[in-house]
């Protein structure tokens, strides 16, 4: 049995590997535009293709639930996809207006943050060799991180808005259907706070579960 699992541990250590050097590459480009122009603007421009890129292929999460690859199970990894991908990227991508707004800049810096830590640790715990401090930072930095980065993303869509309405975007895709895009990110603005409390507590008894068994471990 463990044999069989030994590509499947080799897929995701490259997954994983490949999603933590990709993050590391947005945040140098990130960083690198804001050192250079000491601005926000080019946000979206100097990072925003690569961050794109790497949240779209997140939905391999959302199968690696699915298939039974991971424990993590289906709704959570798609809510967090969804959210990202669907509404926030799309709108940033879609309405040039907010690119270089520093909601923008605060959502990109806090996923970034995130997850340069997230992967290296999926990565290094696929093959037994996660050092405890990662662990640690995996555990409690998304802590500050997620509400900033919350806040950030519902920033961004309150002050799309607007021109969201004005442009009608999708609305090819919408015309068939009673209500527009605008409408539908509308209602994710509102359930949105819902849902990522429900993460976000969820993410607090993992801290209080791996955290606490750290200690045990090292009373022993």
């Amino acid at each position: 049995m463990a044999h069989q699992r030994q590509p499947i541990k080799l897929y995701l250590f490259g997954y994983n590997s490949l999603q933590a050097a990709g993050w590391i590459v947005a945040i140098f480009m990130l960083l690198s535009n804001l050192l250079s122009t000491k601005s926000i603007a080019g946000t979206f421009a100097s990072a925003g293709e690569i961050i794109w890129i790497l949240q779209t292929a997140a939905f391999l999460e959302v199968v690696h639930g699915a298939v039974g690859i991971l424990p993590s199970g289906v709704r959570l990894p798609f809510m967090q996809w969804c959210g990202r991908t669907l509404f926030f990227l799309v709108t940033a991508r879609e309405i040039v207006q907010v690119q270089d707004h520093p909601s923008l800049f605060i959502t990109f810096l806090a996923w970034c943050l995130i997850e340069v830590i997230r992967y290296p640790f999926y990565a290094l715990n696929t093959i037994g060799a996660c050092p405890p401090w990662l662990t640690y930072l995996r555990y409690t930095m998304f802590i500050p991180l997620y509400p900033i980065g919350v806040l950030g993303e519902m920033l961004l869509l309150y002050q799309a808005f607007p021109y969201m309405k004005e442009k009608n975007i999708f609305a090819n895709f919408f015309a068939i259907l009673p209500f527009s895009y605008y409408n539908v990110v509308q209602v994710i603005f509102v359930m949105y706070p819902f849902a990522w409390i429900k993460l976000y507590s969820h993410m607090l008894k993992q801290r209080g579960s791996k955290l606490g068994k750290r200690q045990e471990k090292k009373k022993k």
